[in-house]
């Protein structure tokens, strides 16, 4: 991975190395009901303690305002160490006395886990003063949480200006897929846009269409762009006062020669419920009562096209509300479109947001992407074209 410090550019033996992750996993009755985050940060804590580094983790979990039982990381650390099939002591803090004494007591390749972050003002803050307190505990600093660059805490980048700073591995595998998929892409390079809002995704419209060489919007969002061209769309979710701002985007992707690939087709509905009576429609033939739910037919038959022709995909939001039964079936089909086309070594997919790896696992797809980012703000800041904090602070200087 050009550009940025890894593991490959250090040897951990005997070190000290505060590795940060991301444990802020999702718990139902203080249990961790979705181990996926643990699973993925794993290869690197095993790196480290293998080649016999000291590992002293450190992640936030939940949003406290000060120290709280309830959002301590100890259930957490349990499944780590339960995942990891290596013991993982647990630190009631993450500064001061108690974690000086676990560190000092550390043999090379053990585990340790430090208590939420967050229970210290100055994580959030940035406060140089707690910065220094958890350098203190550590001869390097690793970043394994791409998930929280996008934020600049003492632990996700105040640390990368005090100590030896290093991507982690699953750092480097998702800053070398979203490499891949803009910074240095393989054209012809097609992007998915979808969900509800134009207005929660502008930055990303207007930085992909400069990028990509065809941009598919759909979802709610779509319904926006389709109004401004005079399109009614019934009841359907619209963002109207959007409309300048959609065909500024529309005018500006046309000027690059970016293709805009919107719905030609939709499926319609008077009720927004599971199983409810629908139908696919013309554009000029919405009902006035009616709301666009899915994209039509037509529409994924266009998607799966402009798919054909690419050597890249990356895709952010369902192509409609996918969440409910049957206005799924045109995220559904595009999605085991582009597994299919990734699998039989066609496309270079990338994919990110939570609702798109929802849709993607409803989809039974998943795995069969070249690469799907659980980091939600992070992922979404990166395709916006911004800086990351804690990714900048790994760059080779």
């Amino acid at each position: 991975m050009s550009g940025f410090r890894t593991l490959d550019d250090v040897d951990v033996k005997d070190k000290r190395v505060l590795l940060r992750v991301d444990l802020n996993v999702p718990m139902d009755n203080g249990r961790v009901s979705d181990a996926t985050r643990l699973v993925r940060v794993a290869k690197t804590i095993i790196e480290i303690s293998e080649k016999g580094g000291k590992v002293i983790l450190l992640s936030h979990f939940g949003r406290p305002k000060g120290p709280d039982p309830k959002e301590s990381l100890r259930p957490v650390a349990i499944t780590l160490a339960y995942v990891l099939r290596k013991h993982v002591e647990f630190i009631p803090d993450c500064v001061g006395e108690p974690a000086q004494s676990a560190v000092a007591m550390m043999k090379d390749g053990d585990i340790i886990c430090l208590e939420n972050t967050r229970f210290h003002k100055g994580e959030e803050k940035n406060d140089p003063a707690f910065v220094a307190e958890l350098a203190k505990l550590g001869d390097i600093w690793v970043n394994d949480a791409f998930s929280t660059a996008h934020r600049a805490h003492a632990s996700t980048e105040g640390l990368g200006h005090v100590l030896p700073a290093y991507a982690g591995r699953t750092m480097q595998a998702e800053l070398d897929a979203l490499t891949k998929a803009l910074e240095a892409p393989t054209h012809p390079v097609i992007a998915i846009i979808g969900g509800a809002k134009v207005s929660t995704k502008l930055d990303l419209l207007e930085n992909l269409v400069s990028k990509v060489d065809a941009l598919v919007i759909g979802g709610g969002m779509a319904n926006t762009f389709l109004h401004a061209q005079g399109v009614d769309v019934g009841k359907s979710l619209c963002e109207k006062d959007l409309a300048p701002t959609a065909l500024r985007i529309l005018d500006k992707a046309e000027q690059v020669k970016c293709a805009i690939i919107l719905p030609v087709d939709a499926v319609v509905a008077t009720e927004f419920k599971v199983h409810a009576p629908s139908h696919a429609s013309g554009l000029d033939a919405i009902p006035s009562d009616a709301m666009i739910l899915d994209v039509g037919p037509k529409s994924v038959d266009r998607v799966r096209a402009a798919m054909d022709e690419a050597a890249t995909l990356v895709w952010n939001g369902p192509l409609g509300a996918f969440e409910i039964k049957p206005f799924d079936r045109g995220t559904v089909q595009a999605a085991r479109h582009a597994a299919g086309r990734t699998r039989d070594g066609k496309l270079i997919s990338i994919a990110g947001g939570g609702d798109t790896v929802a849709a993607l696992n409803h989809a039974g797809v998943a795995e069969d992407f070249t690469y799907v980012s659980t980091a939600g703000g992070a992922f979404l800041e990166w395709m916006e074209g911004k800086p990351l904090p804690g990714v900048e602070v790994l760059r080779a200087k």
